[in-house]
Formats: C-alpha cells, sequence, structure tokens
C-alpha cells in the first residue's frame, strides 16, 4: 500500500478543498508513492509521537495537527522542531495530517467531541464560508438512470441533511450526430439520432465534485455524456464550524462541568458562569473556539471548547453564556482513536496504531 492510497481515505472523510485558506493540512513529510506497512493515529506529530511510530514501526504518521506550521527557514539541527522533522524524513516516516478540514466535516472532530458529552438533536453551529455546493445535471438513458444514481450518490452526492440519494429526473429526447470515430451507446453513425433520456439532476458539495463527475462518467454507458456543473448561492449546512445538541435533561452548569472532566478524561476543566443556572442546549468547538464566541447563537447556554483567554471569558460573561474550556488538546484528543478506527474499517489490511499524547499543562493545587 502507498501513502496515496491511505490518504485518499482520509480525503474522503475530510475533502482537503474544506480546510481554510491559512492551514497547512495535507502531506507535509514523505512522498505520495511511498510504501505504508503500519499506519500511526495522532492528535500531533511529537517526539513522543515519533518513538510510538517507531515502536509500531510505522511509516506514516496521520495527525490532526500539521507537524509543519511555520515555514522551515533553515535546516538546522539546533532547534529542536526542525531536527525532528528531519529525523522523520531520514527515518522514512511519511507525516499527513487532516486539521480543519477534519473540524468541520460530519463525523469530524466536532462531531466525536458531541458524542463523547452525550448530546441528541445535533445540528450546524456556524457556517464555513468556503463550503459551497453546485448541481450536476446530466443526461442518461432510462436504462442506465439507477446505475448512474447510486454512482454518484456513493461518491457523496444527493445528501440533504438525514437523506441520502435525493436525486431529481425528467423525461426528454437528445439529439447527436456520431462522427466516423465514434463508438455510440445507440443510434447510426452520420445520421441525426434521436435518443429517450432522463434530464438528472443532483446536489454535489464543490469539495466532492471531481469524484461525483468521476463517479458518473464510469457508470454512463455514453462514450462522452454531456453534463453541466451550476454553482449555486449559500453554503453547504452539513459542513459547520461547531455543533450544537441538547442534552438529555437540564442540569447545573456546575454538574456538567464536572460531566465534561469525565467524559473527556482530562484532569480539569475551567468554567465560566454560575455555576447553579441550568444549562440544556450545549455547543462544542474542539481546539481553540474563544475567538467565536461572539458568533455563538444566543439560544446556546454553554459553550465547550478549549484556549479560552481572559478577553473571551470576560466576553462570554457579558453575554450571559457560560463556557467551560476543557483544553486544547482535551477537546480535539478523542478524533484520534476515531482516525483509527475508520482506517481500519477502510483499509482492513492494513495495520494501524494510535497514540494518546499527554496534554502538556500540569495544574498545581499547592
Amino acid at each position: 500500500m502507498t501513502v496515496r492510497e491511505v490518504c485518499d481515505v482520509l480525503d474522503r472523510l475530510a475533502p482537503p478543498s474544506l480546510a481554510y485558506a491559512w492551514d497547512r493540512a495535507g502531506l507535509a513529510v514523505g512522498a505520495p508513492s511511498q510504501k505504508v506497512n503500519a499506519v500511526l493515529a495522532a492528535l500531533s506529530v511529537t517526539r513522543e509521537a515519533f518513538t510510538a511510530a517507531k515502536r509500531a514501526k510505522a511509516n506514516l504518521i496521520v495527525s490532526h495537527h500539521p507537524v509543519i506550521w511555520e515555514p522551515l527557514r533553515a535546516l538546522r539541527t539546533d532547534d529542536p522542531h526542525t531536527a525532528l522533522c528531519l529525523e522523520l524524513a531520514h527515518a522514512g516516516i511519511a507525516c499527513y495530517s487532516a486539521h480543519t478540514n477534519l473540524d468541520v466535516v460530519p463525523g469530524g472532530v466536532n462531531a466525536v467531541l458531541a458524542e463523547r458529552l452525550g448530546l441528541t438533536g445535533l445540528s450546524s453551529l456556524l457556517e464555513v464560508p468556503h463550503a459551497s455546493r453546485v448541481k450536476l445535471v446530466t443526461f442518461v438513458p432510462e436504462s442506465h438512470l439507477p446505475a448512474v444514481r447510486d454512482a454518484v450518490c456513493g461518491a457523496g452526492a444527493g445528501v440533504i441533511g438525514e437523506y441520502t440519494h435525493c436525486t431529481f429526473s425528467a423525461a426528454g429526447v437528445g439529439t447527436f450526430l456520431p462522427g466516423e470515430k465514434a463508438s455510440p451507446f445507440s443510434g447510426k453513425k452520420h445520421r441525426v439520432n434521436e435518443e429517450p433520456e432522463r434530464r438528472f439532476e443532483v446536489l454535489v458539495p464543490s469539495a466532492r465534485i471531481s469524484d461525483v463527475v468521476c463517479a458518473m462518467r464510469h457508470a454512463h454507458p455514453y462514450e462522452e455524456p454531456a453534463y453541466d456543473v451550476v454553482p449555486l448561492d449559500g453554503v453547504d449546512p452539513a459542513i459547520s464550524l461547531g455543533l450544537q445538541g441538547k442534552l438529555p435533561k437540564a442540569v447545573t452548569l456546575d454538574a456538567f462541568a464536572a460531566k465534561v472532566r469525565k467524559d473527556l478524561d482530562v484532569s480539569h476543566v475551567r468554567m465560566v458562569g454560575e455555576p447553579r443556572r441550568k444549562i440544556r442546549r450545549v455547543a462544542v468547538l474542539g481546539g481553540a473556539g474563544g475567538s467565536e464566541i461572539a458568533h455563538i447563537p444566543a439560544d446556546v447556554d454553554v459553550l465547550v471548547t478549549g484556549d479560552v483567554d481572559y478577553h473571551d471569558a470576560l466576553a462570554a460573561q457579558e453575554r450571559g453564556m457560560a463556557i467551560i474550556d476543557a483544553g486544547h488538546a482535551g477537546t480535539e484528543k478523542w478524533i484520534v482513536p476515531a482516525l483509527a478506527s475508520r482506517l481500519r474499517e477502510a483499509l482492513p489490511k492494513l495495520r494501524v496504531a494510535s497514540f494518546m499524547e499527554r496534554d502538556p499543562f500540569r495544574i498545581v493545587v499547592k
């Protein structure tokens, strides 16, 4: 198996085009053609993760955080991080990251976080401006409509909320005149032919249009299928920065904070808000979500996130919104076993290990 084959699985889960423009997601060390015998899933590519990869005989580390964030301006081995990158390359260990694209997709960081906290009735929290959609239109003989529909929907088209295979078709007549070198599915060369067809339409996330068109062409009986890709206004509601949902019943903020600490298996949480206030509607935003406080809907009782600074906390107080800061690592680390599980499911012959890094912060209570 190659790095590219493993990355293809991850790219389908979290398309790279959904990463924010400033992100550094993707393959940072190694080459797509490099052979892979085993993979290590990790939150960050630290020296401890590097040691774990060598112990697992893994030649690919799949992480959430990119191993290279700021450009390496010199290859000096007296810089610890540069030295680590050089050692990874020398050891033949490739590094791939799914970062902000994994934050915003269904089943990504925030979905795993919401599941850990037992939230139900999940819906999007904040729009992702670059998560556009298009409409694919093509024309198919009636006999091949089911095959084309199954192919494009299997590639990620036709999803609306909790429904899949959402398409539309209408009857019509197409015309074509095959040339001398053509191999028409039906009709005769050197004459204008009329063919009963179905006009087939389906919504497609822009991030998946290449795969969907490829699937359509593969299933379509025509040598040269005609199709349109129509840009649409608005963004895909399934792509969201953060999620919101409800607890089974209202609890005090103090009690919920204790639940968050336990469910996320962290040493501590920080809390903003009156401990006895009742909360039920919860927003989750893994990683560093403090800067988004001004955009959180007013009906959210509490935001669970990490890296909340002093001024973020004051802003939340002014809005009357509670916050539980469970740390950057605490709100993201559970994506690691989820990624490992996805890879095992998609590539059952590949050995996949996972590494749960320690939070670098320690709490002093005396």
